[in-house]
């Protein structure tokens, strides 16, 4: 028989702390969601906006109306300026002194024809995708380091995109600088993983593919509608907050322990049939 202590609880997340970006919504309100019941002590979610229909405070709501023992907590800020990241980790300072999770989710994209992309564009997607993530994990990482231990490590997620390994979208619509960013997040991913490790922090890459959402829900319709892209999926269908919430959880308890520099693909195998998805 092979020893394997406290197997019931490998995929619980008991006592933690998280931080996610991007957490109003989509694909960051899932993760919030699935840390809460895995049984997270503390979820931060941030994001630009406080009010509003996508804004933190509904979130915030849902989450603390779900009625689980642990609580969720609403900071806005821009993680795309590094001012910002840094008070937000003051912020989170006020309520908690480490961080056990910290997921990079927030992103912005861009399509257009080649000829069309304006600079600024290009800065945008930049400064959150890549530069944003970077200063993430530069400034949270003393309250990473503080919480991490040798047998149970903190956790980096950068949540990226299969548009990171794969071209997926040129021509009219084309999101040549979005996959540039999210290739970027990819390798910055490695790096983390090679320089934080030692410090008892590890970083993945989750890459979902197409789950409805209000950043995927545009080109969804541009590419056909979700019909034609369920039948061009290997599994016949898009993405669903499970999907995410399943994978989040793996990493961020003990038993993703000794995962560290991968990227996962959530995406049911269609980023290896990426000329199906490709509409010049």
């Amino acid at each position: 028989m092979s020893d394997l202590p406290n197997f019931e609880r490998m995929f619980r997340l008991d006592g933690k702390i998280a931080v996610v970006t991007g957490g109003s919504r989509g694909l960051g309100l899932h993760a919030a969601t699935a840390f809460l019941r895995a049984g997270a002590k503390a979820v931060f979610i941030t994001a630009r906006k406080a009010e509003g229909e996508q804004g933190i405070n509904q979130a915030v709501d849902k989450l603390n109306k779900l009625g689980l023992k642990g609580k969720a907590f609403g900071i806005p800020a821009n993680v795309a300026q590094e001012s910002e990241i840094v008070r937000l980790v003051e912020e989170v300072k006020k309520h908690e002194d480490k961080v056990d999770i910290l997921v990079a989710n927030a992103g912005a994209t861009w399509g257009s024809r080649f000829e069309d992309a304006p600079d600024s564009s290009s800065q945008k997607i930049l400064d959150l995708n890549v530069r944003g993530v970077f200063n993430l994990a530069q400034k949270f990482s003393p309250l990473l380091e503080k919480a991490g231990t040798h047998d149970d490590p903190s956790r980096i997620i950068i949540v990226s995109s299969t548009a990171g390994t794969n071209v997926p979208h040129v021509g009219e619509h084309g999101t040549i600088m979005y996959s540039v960013s999210k290739a970027a997040a990819h390798h910055l991913s490695r790096n983390l993983a090679v320089e934080l490790g030692p410090r008892n922090i590890t970083t993945n890459t989750v890459a979902p593919g197409f789950f409805p959402s209000k950043l995927a829900n545009g080109l969804i319709e541009i590419l056909g509608g979700e019909n034609e892209l369920n039948d061009s999926n290997p599994r016949r269908r898009l993405g669903v907050p499970e999907d995410i919430a399943g994978v989040m959880v793996f990493l961020c308890s003990r038993a993703g322990n000794y995962i560290n520099g991968e990227d996962i693909a959530v995406d049911g195998g269609a980023r290896l049939a990426a000329g199906r998805l490709t509409k010049l």
